[in-house]
């Protein structure tokens, strides 16, 4: 098998199914999977990942229903139901098939075939569009959820991570590896990342869609396969710090969200600026730095070279490439705020103005004249 392929690079050149992609060499996954004292990750342990994802799932929709909903109406969110456009066979098959902005002939010939006039169409175009969007009250929750969520990984991970040596030098990720024991701070945290993504990847299709809806499809998917090695290869160690930096940042940008939502402009920008710095330093600066580097060289350097070294640095700059990507909208909007002394629309979103006031005033006016 090594005879055919040894031009291949060490890490290509092994079925990923073979312990040792995963393993550094001399070492077998019964070393692992047998130890009674001290407790290694599992293979079994993977096996509840699912039942973890849907009681994180149900916990969310309790969430919404009866904390975040009341909660959003004690801030004065706008809970009112989007009013839906009347309905109309003629226009819907327009809007679906057609166009959901049809041009001024397009309009005024729609207007002569329902004997109405050109504005009450535009109205009733405007209206259907509008009753596609989310309304203030499931955004605000959706952000409310994710917020905790969060709050509670980033505050028990750097907990439990600010007494322990590999925080503070990365290099205590590789002594001695792969034989690091599990404890139960670091199993709760993987089983919760793992459900709470996992949940994200069931839920992205319903929950508010963005621009970036398959860049984030594509980072959930990563973040999965990335928590998945992680464990089985016992790298926890250098997976919590990644968890860590990744969770600080999301923690203001939800705080930002709510602030939009409730419609308190000033808190927003003052959080979105926040997010903005907090963003770019720990995914921009801190996190190639310190996880990057630390995989890339002082694990090679320490532990020598091993399959799977390849395919998670691969998933890594995957993930600083996003992380570029979204810093770049970020800067965007940071300058759009400057200029016009608010954070605007999410660049990354069709809908995350805290209300759609383009809209909001042509579905009063159009109710009125039906």
């Amino acid at each position: 098998m090594m005879e055919g392929s040894a031009w291949l690079p060490l890490w290509l050149s092994i079925s990923v199914w073979d312990e040792s992609f995963w393993l550094p060499l001399n070492v077998s996954r019964a070393q692992l999977e047998d130890s009674q004292n001290p407790v290694y990750p599992r293979l079994k342990d993977l096996y509840f990942i699912l039942p973890w994802t849907w009681a994180i799932y149900v916990l969310r929709l309790l969430f919404e229903r009866f904390i975040a909903t009341p909660f959003a109406k004690f801030l004065g969110v706008d809970c009112r139901p989007i009013q839906k456009a009347q309905q109309n066979i003629v226009l819907e098959k327009v809007f679906k098939d057609i166009t959901t902005e049809p041009g001024k002939n397009h309009l005024t010939r729609l207007a002569k075939q329902l004997d109405w006039d050109t504005h009450r169409v535009i109205q009733w175009f405007k209206l259907r569009r509008y009753q596609d969007k989310p309304s203030l009250l499931t955004k605000f929750c959706e952000s409310m959820w994710k917020f905790t969520f969060y709050l509670w990984a980033f505050s028990f991970s750097f907990y439990y991570l600010s007494k322990s040596p590999w925080l503070w030098d990365s290099r205590e990720c590789w002594y001695n590896y792969p034989f690091h024991e599990l404890s139960n701070e670091v199993y709760i945290h993987y089983m919760m990342e793992f459900a709470f993504y996992g949940s994200l990847i069931f839920s992205q299709f319903f929950d508010v869609k963005r621009k970036d809806f398959f860049v984030m499809c594509i980072h959930h998917h990563v973040t999965i396969l990335l928590l998945t090695i992680a464990y089985v290869a016992n790298m926890t160690r250098a997976g919590t710090i990644v968890l860590l930096l990744h969770d600080a940042a999301d923690v203001v940008l939800e705080l930002a969200k709510m602030a939009n939502y409730a419609k308190w402009q000033k808190l927003c920008n003052v959080f979105f600026l926040m997010f903005a710095v907090v963003f770019i330093v720990t995914r921009l600066v801190i996190y190639p730095i310190m996880s990057i580097r630390s995989i890339f060289f002082e694990s090679w350097e320490i532990i020598g070279p091993y399959r799977v070294w390849g395919f998670i640095n691969l998933l890594l700059i995957t993930l600083l490439i996003m992380h570029i990507y979204w810093s770049h909208l970020i800067i965007r909007m940071v300058f759009k705020a400057f200029h016009k002394g608010k954070v605007s629309k999410d660049d990354r979103s069709d809908v995350e103005s805290s209300s759609e006031d383009e809209d909001q005033p042509e579905q009063n006016a159009h109710a009125k004249t039906l």
